[in-house]
């Protein structure tokens, strides 16, 4: 009966630094910045998502892996906003074509210029913060 009571009380005091532990990290008041999208990026991230783009490609090294990472493919000096559009209507190796309006095409190039503009991937200036946060190296230059 004396063993029961120690790992109970063990068990309660557990839980108890548990939930302060997560209450001091997911109510960290940290700044993500001002990262706002335009209307017409927002409109491309909704074809980027209708679309699961996100099942073969990745932003931020989050996504599928039959594609590239896009987090900064405008800012790529052999990739300009028509390579895109091209790349978007006639697909790539494994990529399928799909039929997307010329107005459809600037939005999903206009969601990626302004997500290229929030940072870079892979940022091999970022530091691991003990709270498991992530701080990383942003863009000098953020174009709106």
């Amino acid at each position: 009966m004396k063993f029961h009571r120690y790992y109970v009380s063990v068990f309660f005091i557990l839980v108890i630094v548990y939930a302060f532990y997560n209450r001091e990290i997911y109510t960290e008041k940290s700044n993500f910045g001002n990262i706002k999208l335009s209307h017409q990026a927002l409109e491309g991230e909704k074809l980027w998502l209708e679309n699961n783009c996100n099942s073969c490609l990745q932003l931020y090294g989050l996504g599928g892996y039959l594609g590239p990472d896009l987090t900064n493919v405008s800012s790529h000096p052999n990739k300009s906003a028509e390579y895109l559009k091209v790349m978007m209507i006639s697909g790539v190796k494994s990529m399928p074509k799909f039929n997307f309006s010329s107005e459809e095409q600037n939005q999903l190039v206009q969601f990626l210029k302004e997500v290229d503009n929030t940072g870079y991937y892979p940022n091999k200036n970022a530091q691991i913060k003990y709270t498991g946060w992530v701080r990383y190296q942003e863009k000098e230059n953020n174009e709106k």
